[in-house]
Parts: structure tokens; C-alpha cells; sequence
């Protein structure tokens, strides 16, 4: 039964060395790693390349849990997929073991936790940012696109799509600095 390393970490920051390491020491020949956030399984590239390698027999191993996914959605659907396609799930460090049922109520409770702590942390960080901005510390990014410059080739009479071409930006962007008409007056004319 072949098996297949997955390595993820959060930030480019983070080091994928030791996931990669202890993936070779279980067994696996193939390992696939990358950078991304586990909270959307979309932008997990390397993740799907491998689930839609794996076949029958074959074994997806990873280090932890939360490294596969990170909400119990998430998490239930790959553990579904994987299933139905007849391959197992092996965590180096938890005792996960999809094929018995004490396993299956593990890899539940620890997909629990993993969301658990994706919620904490997010509830930290606008925490973080509120107590920022009552210090006037956290202003919100900074502003991307030249208003007045918008507003400036508008009343030159430059047509929305000229404007955006040339600040680089979309149309729709410049079509919310253009003056609404006021209904009354347009219902006049």
C-alpha cells in the first residue's frame, strides 16, 4: 500500500522541513507541500494534485489533522472522498485510523478542535484590530486608487472605460465616483 505525503504551513515565514521529514520517516516517497491557508480547500493546489492522484489502496499521510483542513466541512468531505475512493488516512502524530470506528470518532473530535481554534484566532485578531483602531493605531489598508484623479478625468469628460485603463483600475470603479442623477430631475427631461 503506496503512501503519499501532504506538508502544509499557513505563511510563506513558516518552515515545511520538519512536516517533510517525519512524512519520509513514516514511508511516504511522494510528498506534496505548500504554502496556504488551510481554511479554503480551493486555494490548496498541491492538496487536490495529490487527491487526484491517490487510488485505490493508496494511503494519504499527513503530520496532524489541521494540516489537511481546517474546519470539520472540510475535513468530513475529504475524509468522504477518500473513503468512497478506497483510500485510507494515517496521521503520523494522532492515532487516526479511518477504517475503524474509534478512529473515525477521533479524526471527528480533533477536526472539532481544529475549527475550534481557527475561530479563536480569528476572534482574536478583529479583537486585535478594534483595540488598534481605539488607539489610532489600525487605520484599514491604505488606499489603493487616487479618488480626486477619478474624479478630476470625470469632469474632463473622459469616458468611464478611458478613466479606468488609464489609473489601471475597472470600470466599476469609476462608475462609483460618477454623480448619480438625481431621479426627479432625470423623470423631468
Amino acid at each position: 500500500m503506496p503512501l503519499f505525503g501532504y506538508a502544509r504551513v499557513s505563511t510563506f515565514e513558516q518552515d515545511l522541513a520538519i512536516q517533510e521529514t517525519a512524512l519520509r520517516a513514516a514511508g511516504c516517497q511522494t510528498i506534496r507541500s505548500e504554502k496556504k491557508s488551510g481554511s479554503e480547500r480551493i486555494a490548496r493546489t498541491e492538496l487536490q494534485v495529490l487527491l487526484d492522484f491517490l487510488r485505490k489502496g493508496d494511503t494519504l499521510v499527513v503530520t496532524r489533522i489541521d494540516r489537511l483542513a481546517r474546519s470539520m466541512k472540510d475535513l468530513q468531505d475529504i475524509v468522504h472522498e477518500l473513503k468512497g475512493r478506497g483510500i485510507a488516512l494515517k496521521a503520523t502524530e494522532q492515532p487516526i485510523d479511518t477504517s475503524t470506528a474509534a478512529g473515525k470518532a477521533f479524526l471527528d473530535m480533533l477536526g472539532v478542535f481544529a475549527e475550534f481554534e481557527t475561530n479563536l484566532r480569528r476572534e482574536r485578531q478583529l479583537e486585535g484590530i478594534e483595540a488598534a483602531k481605539g488607539r489610532g493605531v489600525y487605520k484599514g489598508g491604505k488606499p489603493r486608487i487616487d479618488s480626486d484623479a477619478v474624479r478630476k478625468l470625470i469632469a474632463d469628460g473622459i469616458k468611464p472605460a478611458h478613466i479606468a485603463r488609464q489609473l489601471g483600475i475597472s470600470r466599476g470603479t469609476v462608475y462609483k465616483f460618477v454623480p448619480k442623477i438625481d431621479a426627479a430631475v432625470a423623470s423631468e427631461t
